[in-house]
């Protein structure tokens, strides 16, 4: 049985709450400022080599796309999804992997209930080794979204095969894991094929317009930030006799370190991602504390507070937390000599309080037909493989990710991290031996940072 929260990671999206954040630049810029214009702007960097997406309503029409699945629980079928509403001509969904029979057929489902599109049995794949099959069935392009600690060994042999790749994020759980990834990604790099991560924010119409201004020196220089996702707990599954131990943790993933890197790394890499990209560098030192208080499954932490620190001494405090009838917030704010952007009222305020800019979310929905960041990043994935111009996400992204790796490890020894450390470290949770089966479960424990207190007999 899976039980579930009120608000989980992908529904967030679709609240209020986060309603003011979805926006996107393309043919007409869809913004409203008040400032002045009288000061003039000092740009933190140029424009010219930042990335700038041209997030259009739909993916241009053009040669036939087939498209495999790698992972279709939750997050790979809701890919899936989006790709077809971002796709509407000359794409085939040929082939399913996942390592169970019932994710799959609730993914066919789903693609007939919503696309009217059948998989046929023999292009459905499952076991541990399923993505080979998919790699292997004559497809363009594959959606990634397998439980994060299986994605670097995906998208190595995605990329050994010559595909085209989605991949949700996080991409990774350890540092041999990034490793694999910046690997894979120079290879896909040079092959020229086009990579799209899914930390979709980058793919929304208010964030890029804020990256722009932020860029363009509204805000000044930026000094400090603060980033957030705390919310009520995920979703846990409840064990089943008939289930092995490897099949409950993997069904149960989003509990597990080894799985899901925990959710630091998991959910909060986004807004992590936010400012790295905002601020165009990685932070050089981490110092972080955490604890497991009320989680119902698994071994990993429920709350996380981070102290990370930039060249220049730019500080920015990273929270995030999973926990029932707790203060919810998911949003980014970045401190400037000259004011401060806000994505939770999607606005740049200057020191006085003043509003001197703000996205204009109505705008947007009255000019653009498709405002969903999750179906605009497959937009843009496609129309850069029609059009040959190759896009890489992949070492951004595990760039951030390994922001949250130096965070989490932080918390869990209780010892300041620096960036060097964690990319050298040889930390790899992969279990050496994948199959279902009995596992050593006395290994997966809650980490207690620091040492017990010595005795001082009198």
């Amino acid at each position: 049985m899976t039980k579930k929260n009120s608000l989980s990671r992908r529904d967030f999206f679709s609240t209020s709450a986060v309603v003011g954040v979805v926006g996107t630049i393309g043919a007409g810029a869809v913004l409203a400022s008040c400032a002045s214009g009288s000061e003039k702007l000092v740009p933190l960097k140029s424009l010219a080599g930042a990335y700038i997406p041209n997030l259009v309503d739909k993916a241009d029409d053009g040669r036939l796309l087939k498209a495999g699945v790698i992972g279709c629980g939750g997050r790979g079928s809701g890919a899936v999804q989006n790709f077809l509403d971002a796709v509407p001509t000359n794409v085939q969904i040929v082939a399913l992997g996942d390592l169970f029979q019932d994710r799959i057929d609730d993914c066919r489902k789903g693609l007939k209930e919503k696309h009217n599109v059948e998989v046929p049995d023999n292009m459905c794949f499952t076991g541990f080794d399923n993505y080979k099959n998919v790699l292997a069935a004559g497809v363009d392009l594959v959606i990634i979204a397998t439980p994060p600690a299986f994605r670097p060994t995906h998208f190595e042999a995605a990329v050994e095969a010559g595909k085209h790749v989605f991949m949700e994020k996080p991409l990774c759980v350890d540092p041999v894991g990034a490793r694999s990834i910046f690997a894979s990604a120079k290879k896909a790099e040079s092959q020229g094929l086009c990579v799209v991560t899914g930390t979709q924010r980058r793919h929304q119409r208010s964030y890029v317009e804020s990256f722009k201004q932020i860029q363009s020196g509204v805000i000044g220089e930026i000094v400090s930030g603060n980033v957030y996702w705390n919310q009520s707990m995920l979703w846990y599954r409840e064990r089943k006799k008939e289930w092995s131990d490897m099949e409950f943790m993997v069904r149960d993933w989003v509990n597990w370190k080894w799985l899901s890197g925990d959710h630091i790394v998991e959910q909060h890499v986004h807004n992590l991602d936010v400012f790295n990209w905002f601020v165009g560098k990685k932070p050089v030192k981490a110092v972080a504390f955490g604890a497991k208080q009320r989680r119902l499954s698994g071994d990993q932490y429920d709350m996380f507070s981070v102290d990370f620190e930039y060249e220049g001494g730019v500080h920015l405090h990273s929270m995030c937390r999973q926990i029932d009838g707790t203060e919810t917030n998911v949003s980014e704010r970045i401190q400037g000599t000259k004011g401060v952007w806000d994505s939770s009222s999607m606005d740049i305020k200057d020191l006085q309080g003043k509003v001197i800019w703000k996205y204009d979310s109505e705008k947007e929905k009255a000019d653009f037909k498709q405002t969903n960041p999750y179906v605009l990043e497959h937009v843009d994935f496609v129309n850069h493989i029609r059009s040959n111009t190759p896009i890489n996400q992949a070492e951004d992204t595990a760039n951030s990710c390994l922001t949250a790796i130096m965070g989490r490890e932080s918390a869990y020894s209780g010892a300041a991290v620096t960036w060097d450390e964690i990319s050298n470290s040889a930390l790899n949770t992969l279990p050496s031996k994948l199959e279902i089966g009995p596992v050593d479960m006395s290994s997966y424990v809650v980490r207690i940072p620091g040492k017990p207190k010595e005795e001082k007999k009198g």
